[in-house]
């Protein structure tokens, strides 16, 4: 699986893209790709100020439910409503389908997330 190298990465699978002031986060092709088909994406609360590595909401699949994270420190000022109505839409195209925009607290934090490359030696550890 091809990684876009114009975003970075965290373990937990979640993709971040910088865009402006606020990051555009999904999760990853291959998190979705264990997942299986999406059902359910939601729990996410605009305003929510959160740590690092905190839940920020879940996605659910026809096999198991996941929770998603806050990749830096922020505050989530938007969840991608089409996705109540069409969760597949991460399933066909992961890099496209944005979960949720955080602002961050400080907009360096993003540079200690893993870069494509990263990413993909740690799925091929696994």
């Amino acid at each position: 699986m091809n990684q876009p190298d114009d975003r970075k990465y965290t373990p937990s699978h979640e993709w971040v893209k910088n865009e402006d002031d606020v990051l555009l986060v999904g999760i990853t092709d291959n998190a979705q790709d264990q997942l299986g088909d999406l059902v359910f994406v939601g729990d996410f609360k605009v305003g929510a100020k959160l740590k690092a590595g905190e839940t920020a909401g879940v996605v659910e699949s026809v096999k198991a439910a996941s929770d998603i994270y806050a990749p830096v420190a922020g505050e989530i000022v938007a969840f991608n409503e089409v996705l109540d109505s069409q969760p597949d839409l991460i399933n066909q195209t992961p890099y496209e389908a944005w979960i949720f925009k955080i602002r961050p607290s400080n907009a360096t934090d993003i540079e200690a997330l893993l870069d494509a490359n990263g990413y993909q030696d740690l799925v091929d550890s696994n």
